[in-house]
Protein backbone atom coordinates (compact mmCIF):
# COMPACT_ATOMS: atom_id res chain seq x y z
CA UNK A 1 0.00 0.00 0.00
CA UNK A 2 3.05 1.96 0.56
CA UNK A 3 4.51 1.76 -2.69
CA UNK A 4 1.38 2.38 -4.19
CA UNK A 5 1.11 5.86 -2.69
CA UNK A 6 4.85 6.44 -3.47
CA UNK A 7 4.44 5.82 -6.64
CA UNK A 8 1.54 7.83 -6.95
CA UNK A 9 3.37 10.95 -5.32
CA UNK A 10 6.55 10.12 -8.10
CA UNK A 11 3.98 10.83 -10.73
CA UNK A 12 2.35 13.65 -9.67
CA UNK A 13 5.69 15.44 -8.69
CA UNK A 14 6.96 14.10 -12.81
CA UNK A 15 3.30 15.63 -13.86
CA UNK A 16 3.79 18.44 -11.60
CA UNK A 17 7.80 18.85 -12.84
CA UNK A 18 6.61 18.12 -16.23
CA UNK A 19 3.68 20.79 -16.79
CA UNK A 20 6.51 23.68 -14.95
CA UNK A 21 9.10 22.90 -17.39
CA UNK A 22 6.97 22.77 -20.39
CA UNK A 23 5.66 26.21 -21.12
CA UNK A 24 3.46 26.64 -24.64
CA UNK A 25 3.35 30.39 -25.95
CA UNK A 26 0.78 31.22 -28.77
CA UNK A 27 0.88 32.81 -31.65
CA UNK A 28 1.98 37.10 -31.27
CA UNK A 29 2.71 36.04 -27.72
CA UNK A 30 6.06 35.73 -25.87
CA UNK A 31 7.42 35.61 -22.12
CA UNK A 32 10.49 36.96 -20.84
CA UNK A 33 12.41 34.17 -18.48
CA UNK A 34 14.40 34.53 -15.50
CA UNK A 35 16.74 32.21 -13.92
CA UNK A 36 17.07 32.72 -10.36
CA UNK A 37 15.99 36.28 -10.74
CA UNK A 38 18.07 37.20 -13.57
CA UNK A 39 17.10 37.30 -16.92
CA UNK A 40 17.47 34.41 -18.97
CA UNK A 41 15.62 34.51 -22.25
CA UNK A 42 12.72 35.61 -23.82
CA UNK A 43 10.26 32.37 -24.91
CA UNK A 44 8.58 32.43 -28.96
CA UNK A 45 5.44 31.05 -29.61
CA UNK A 46 5.63 27.63 -29.42
CA UNK A 47 6.48 24.90 -27.36
CA UNK A 48 9.48 25.64 -24.89
CA UNK A 49 11.18 23.78 -22.10
CA UNK A 50 12.93 25.41 -19.00
CA UNK A 51 13.99 24.21 -15.72
CA UNK A 52 11.14 23.75 -13.35
CA UNK A 53 11.06 25.98 -10.15
CA UNK A 54 14.51 27.73 -11.56
CA UNK A 55 13.18 29.49 -14.38
CA UNK A 56 9.99 31.58 -13.78
CA UNK A 57 8.16 33.98 -16.20
CA UNK A 58 8.58 38.23 -15.52
CA UNK A 59 5.21 39.39 -14.58
CA UNK A 60 4.24 42.58 -16.04
CA UNK A 61 1.41 45.06 -15.77
CA UNK A 62 -1.23 44.81 -18.20
CA UNK A 63 -4.07 47.09 -18.80
CA UNK A 64 -7.64 46.56 -20.28
CA UNK A 65 -11.17 48.62 -20.41
CA UNK A 66 -14.25 47.17 -18.55
CA UNK A 67 -17.77 48.23 -19.07
CA UNK A 68 -19.22 48.68 -15.25
CA UNK A 69 -23.06 49.92 -14.48
CA UNK A 70 -24.94 51.75 -16.34
CA UNK A 71 -22.41 51.22 -19.30
CA UNK A 72 -19.59 53.26 -17.66
CA UNK A 73 -16.07 52.38 -19.19
CA UNK A 74 -13.37 51.83 -16.78
CA UNK A 75 -9.64 50.78 -16.83
CA UNK A 76 -8.65 48.00 -14.44
CA UNK A 77 -4.49 46.99 -14.52
CA UNK A 78 -3.78 43.37 -14.01
CA UNK A 79 -0.57 41.46 -13.80
CA UNK A 80 0.58 38.76 -16.26
CA UNK A 81 3.17 36.86 -17.55
CA UNK A 82 1.90 37.06 -21.16
CA UNK A 83 3.63 39.76 -23.50
CA UNK A 84 1.11 40.62 -26.24
CA UNK A 85 3.34 41.90 -29.35
CA UNK A 86 0.21 42.57 -31.47
CA UNK A 87 -0.45 46.89 -31.81
CA UNK A 88 -2.52 47.95 -29.25
CA UNK A 89 -5.11 50.76 -28.37
CA UNK A 90 -5.07 52.87 -25.70
CA UNK A 91 -8.08 54.76 -25.41
CA UNK A 92 -7.35 57.43 -22.67
CA UNK A 93 -10.19 59.76 -20.82
CA UNK A 94 -10.72 62.99 -21.21
CA UNK A 95 -7.92 65.76 -20.15
CA UNK A 96 -8.83 69.00 -19.99
CA UNK A 97 -5.89 70.93 -21.76
CA UNK A 98 -5.08 74.89 -22.08
CA UNK A 99 -4.60 76.27 -25.48
CA UNK A 100 -1.95 79.18 -25.92
CA UNK A 101 -4.91 81.95 -25.75
CA UNK A 102 -5.78 80.34 -22.43
CA UNK A 103 -9.30 78.59 -23.33
CA UNK A 104 -9.59 75.30 -21.66
CA UNK A 105 -10.30 72.46 -23.97
CA UNK A 106 -10.97 68.72 -23.10
CA UNK A 107 -9.58 66.40 -25.20
CA UNK A 108 -9.12 62.28 -25.30
CA UNK A 109 -6.96 60.72 -27.58
CA UNK A 110 -6.30 57.47 -29.29
CA UNK A 111 -2.77 56.05 -29.24
CA UNK A 112 -1.93 52.96 -30.97
CA UNK A 113 1.56 50.65 -30.19
CA UNK A 114 3.31 47.97 -30.42
CA UNK A 115 6.03 46.03 -28.33
CA UNK A 116 9.00 45.22 -30.74
CA UNK A 117 11.38 44.55 -27.31
CA UNK A 118 10.21 42.74 -25.00
CA UNK A 119 13.23 42.65 -22.69
CA UNK A 120 13.46 46.53 -22.74
CA UNK A 121 9.41 46.48 -22.16
CA UNK A 122 9.98 44.70 -19.14
CA UNK A 123 13.00 45.66 -17.55
CA UNK A 124 13.37 49.65 -18.42
CA UNK A 125 9.90 50.72 -16.93
CA UNK A 126 8.29 49.16 -14.36
CA UNK A 127 4.62 49.66 -15.32
CA UNK A 128 4.20 50.55 -19.00
CA UNK A 129 0.75 51.22 -19.63
CA UNK A 130 1.01 53.75 -16.87
CA UNK A 131 4.06 55.28 -18.27
CA UNK A 132 2.40 55.14 -21.60
CA UNK A 133 -0.91 57.18 -20.30
CA UNK A 134 1.07 59.75 -18.16
CA UNK A 135 3.35 60.35 -20.96
CA UNK A 136 0.46 60.67 -23.93
CA UNK A 137 -1.53 63.24 -21.16
CA UNK A 138 1.63 65.44 -20.49
CA UNK A 139 2.85 65.72 -24.09
CA UNK A 140 -0.94 66.69 -25.23
CA UNK A 141 -0.70 69.37 -23.39
CA UNK A 142 2.88 70.59 -24.22
CA UNK A 143 1.69 70.55 -27.62
CA UNK A 144 -1.89 72.03 -27.34
CA UNK A 145 -0.22 74.82 -25.03
CA UNK A 146 1.77 76.04 -28.13
CA UNK A 147 -1.65 76.17 -30.60
CA UNK A 148 -4.47 78.76 -30.05
CA UNK A 149 -8.30 77.41 -30.07
CA UNK A 150 -8.72 78.01 -33.97
CA UNK A 151 -5.75 75.97 -35.28
CA UNK A 152 -6.33 72.62 -32.08
CA UNK A 153 -9.30 73.01 -33.95
CA UNK A 154 -8.37 73.04 -37.71
CA UNK A 155 -4.84 71.01 -37.41
CA UNK A 156 -5.30 67.41 -36.06
CA UNK A 157 -3.47 65.79 -38.46
CA UNK A 158 -0.37 68.35 -37.28
CA UNK A 159 -1.35 67.13 -33.85
CA UNK A 160 -1.25 63.74 -34.40
CA UNK A 161 1.74 63.98 -36.21
CA UNK A 162 3.66 65.69 -33.87
CA UNK A 163 2.03 63.53 -30.80
CA UNK A 164 3.04 60.49 -32.51
CA UNK A 165 6.69 61.58 -33.24
CA UNK A 166 7.45 62.67 -29.45
CA UNK A 167 6.07 59.56 -28.40
CA UNK A 168 7.69 57.42 -30.63
CA UNK A 169 11.36 58.74 -29.30
CA UNK A 170 10.52 59.16 -25.88
CA UNK A 171 9.15 55.18 -25.84
CA UNK A 172 11.71 53.61 -28.05
CA UNK A 173 13.74 53.23 -24.71
CA UNK A 174 11.26 51.01 -23.61
CA UNK A 175 10.98 48.54 -26.75
CA UNK A 176 7.68 49.81 -27.83
CA UNK A 177 6.35 51.83 -31.17
CA UNK A 178 4.18 54.56 -31.32
CA UNK A 179 2.63 53.65 -34.78
CA UNK A 180 -0.04 56.58 -35.02
CA UNK A 181 -2.20 59.20 -32.73
CA UNK A 182 -5.32 60.26 -33.16
CA UNK A 183 -7.41 63.29 -31.43
CA UNK A 184 -11.09 61.63 -30.76
CA UNK A 185 -13.01 64.71 -29.33
CA UNK A 186 -12.02 68.64 -28.77
CA UNK A 187 -14.37 69.94 -26.77
CA UNK A 188 -14.13 73.71 -25.93
CA UNK A 189 -16.33 75.64 -23.07
CA UNK A 190 -20.03 76.44 -23.42
CA UNK A 191 -19.38 79.81 -23.58
CA UNK A 192 -16.75 79.40 -26.49
CA UNK A 193 -19.15 77.40 -28.77
CA UNK A 194 -21.77 79.76 -28.31
CA UNK A 195 -19.41 82.56 -29.46
CA UNK A 196 -18.14 79.79 -32.27
CA UNK A 197 -20.99 79.40 -33.17
CA UNK A 198 -22.29 82.90 -33.53
CA UNK A 199 -19.41 83.94 -35.31
CA UNK A 200 -20.05 80.93 -38.27
CA UNK A 201 -23.56 82.39 -38.15
CA UNK A 202 -22.31 85.63 -38.85
CA UNK A 203 -19.64 84.54 -41.54
CA UNK A 204 -22.33 82.51 -43.43
CA UNK A 205 -24.57 85.82 -43.51
CA UNK A 206 -21.33 87.72 -44.81
CA UNK A 207 -20.83 85.66 -47.41
CA UNK A 208 -24.44 85.03 -48.20
CA UNK A 209 -24.39 88.86 -48.22
CA UNK A 210 -21.39 89.17 -50.83
CA UNK A 211 -23.16 86.75 -52.91
CA UNK A 212 -26.25 88.84 -53.30
CA UNK A 213 -23.92 91.84 -54.21
CA UNK A 214 -21.71 89.67 -56.90
CA UNK A 215 -24.57 88.46 -58.28
CA UNK A 216 -26.71 92.34 -58.60
CA UNK A 217 -23.27 93.59 -59.93
CA UNK A 218 -23.50 90.54 -62.41
CA UNK A 219 -26.88 91.80 -63.15
CA UNK A 220 -26.53 95.30 -64.17
CA UNK A 221 -23.19 94.46 -65.75
CA UNK A 222 -25.18 91.89 -67.83
CA UNK A 223 -28.22 94.57 -68.20
CA UNK A 224 -25.49 97.40 -69.28
CA UNK A 225 -24.59 95.42 -72.05
CA UNK A 226 -27.60 94.52 -73.38
CA UNK A 227 -28.71 98.37 -73.29
CA UNK A 228 -25.35 98.94 -75.17
CA UNK A 229 -25.34 96.29 -77.89
CA UNK A 230 -29.25 97.07 -77.97
CA UNK A 231 -28.23 101.16 -79.11
CA UNK A 232 -25.32 99.71 -81.02
CA UNK A 233 -27.68 97.63 -82.97
CA UNK A 234 -30.56 100.56 -83.40
CA UNK A 235 -27.31 102.95 -84.35
CA UNK A 236 -26.29 100.16 -86.50
CA UNK A 237 -29.85 100.16 -88.35
CA UNK A 238 -30.09 103.52 -88.12
CA UNK A 239 -27.00 104.44 -90.19
CA UNK A 240 -27.99 101.48 -92.60
CA UNK A 241 -31.13 103.44 -93.22
CA UNK A 242 -29.36 106.89 -93.67
CA UNK A 243 -26.76 105.26 -96.45
CA UNK A 244 -29.52 103.54 -97.89
CA UNK A 245 -31.56 106.17 -97.77
CA UNK A 246 -28.59 108.60 -99.08
CA UNK A 247 -27.88 106.13 -102.21
CA UNK A 248 -31.56 106.39 -102.75
CA UNK A 249 -31.55 110.07 -102.86
CA UNK A 250 -28.29 109.90 -105.02
CA UNK A 251 -29.37 107.42 -107.47
CA UNK A 252 -32.79 109.60 -107.60
CA UNK A 253 -30.34 112.76 -108.35
CA UNK A 254 -28.76 110.62 -110.96
CA UNK A 255 -31.81 109.45 -112.44
CA UNK A 256 -32.88 112.90 -112.80
CA UNK A 257 -30.57 114.40 -113.69
CA UNK A 258 -29.83 112.22 -116.51
CA UNK A 259 -33.19 112.61 -117.46
CA UNK A 260 -32.68 116.20 -118.09
CA UNK A 261 -29.67 115.94 -119.70
CA UNK A 262 -31.79 113.64 -122.06
CA UNK A 263 -34.63 116.72 -122.21
CA UNK A 264 -31.99 119.25 -122.69
CA UNK A 265 -30.69 116.87 -125.51
CA UNK A 266 -33.84 116.43 -127.07
CA UNK A 267 -34.63 120.24 -126.94
CA UNK A 268 -31.12 121.08 -128.00
CA UNK A 269 -31.85 118.53 -131.21
CA UNK A 270 -35.09 120.25 -131.68
CA UNK A 271 -33.69 123.97 -131.46
CA UNK A 272 -30.89 123.39 -133.96
CA UNK A 273 -33.89 122.05 -136.17
CA UNK A 274 -35.04 125.86 -135.85
CA UNK A 275 -31.61 127.57 -136.17
CA UNK A 276 -32.02 128.80 -132.30
CA UNK A 277 -29.77 128.89 -129.79
CA UNK A 278 -30.56 126.81 -126.80
CA UNK A 279 -29.16 128.29 -124.41
CA UNK A 280 -31.13 131.46 -124.59
CA UNK A 281 -33.53 128.78 -124.78
CA UNK A 282 -33.13 127.07 -121.78
CA UNK A 283 -32.96 130.28 -119.89
CA UNK A 284 -35.47 131.85 -120.85
CA UNK A 285 -37.70 128.36 -119.72
CA UNK A 286 -35.46 128.79 -116.26
CA UNK A 287 -36.91 132.39 -116.08
CA UNK A 288 -40.43 132.08 -116.42
CA UNK A 289 -40.56 129.28 -114.20
CA UNK A 290 -39.04 130.94 -111.74
CA UNK A 291 -41.68 134.04 -112.23
CA UNK A 292 -44.32 131.68 -111.56
CA UNK A 293 -42.98 130.16 -107.89
CA UNK A 294 -42.76 134.05 -107.50
CA UNK A 295 -46.05 134.95 -108.14
CA UNK A 296 -47.78 132.46 -106.75
CA UNK A 297 -49.26 131.96 -103.66
CA UNK A 298 -52.26 133.16 -101.46
CA UNK A 299 -51.23 136.66 -100.70
CA UNK A 300 -51.28 139.62 -103.05
CA UNK A 301 -47.59 140.12 -103.77
CA UNK A 302 -45.86 142.98 -105.91
CA UNK A 303 -43.09 141.76 -107.97
CA UNK A 304 -40.16 143.77 -108.79
CA UNK A 305 -38.02 142.63 -111.81
CA UNK A 306 -34.45 144.18 -112.24
CA UNK A 307 -33.56 146.24 -115.15
CA UNK A 308 -30.67 143.62 -116.27
CA UNK A 309 -33.83 141.20 -116.25
CA UNK A 310 -35.64 142.94 -118.95
CA UNK A 311 -33.09 141.38 -121.34
CA UNK A 312 -34.06 138.24 -120.43
CA UNK A 313 -37.33 138.85 -121.47
CA UNK A 314 -36.16 139.41 -125.16
CA UNK A 315 -35.91 135.23 -125.50
CA UNK A 316 -39.82 135.45 -125.17
CA UNK A 317 -39.77 136.48 -128.53
CA UNK A 318 -37.21 134.19 -129.83
CA UNK A 319 -39.34 131.30 -128.32
CA UNK A 320 -42.40 132.62 -129.87
CA UNK A 321 -40.32 132.93 -133.62
CA UNK A 322 -39.21 129.23 -133.04
CA UNK A 323 -42.38 128.05 -131.74
CA UNK A 324 -44.13 129.93 -135.29
CA UNK A 325 -41.26 127.95 -137.55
Amino acid sequence: MEAIIFLLLVVVAVIIVVVAGVKVVPQSETRVIERLGRFHSVLSPGLNLILPFIDKPKQIYTRSVVVGMGGRQMVRMAMTSAIDLREQVYDFPSQQVITKDNVTTEINALLYFQIVDPKKAVYEIDNLPNAIEKLTQTSLRNVIGELELDETLTSRDTINSKLQSILDDATNKWGVKVNRVELQDITPPESVREAMEKQMQAERNRRAEILNAEGEKKSLILRSEGERESQINQAEAVKQAEILRAEGISRAKVLQAEAEAEAIRRIADAISATKTDPATYMLAVKYIETLHEMVSGKDNKTVYIPYEATNMLGSIGSIKEMFNK
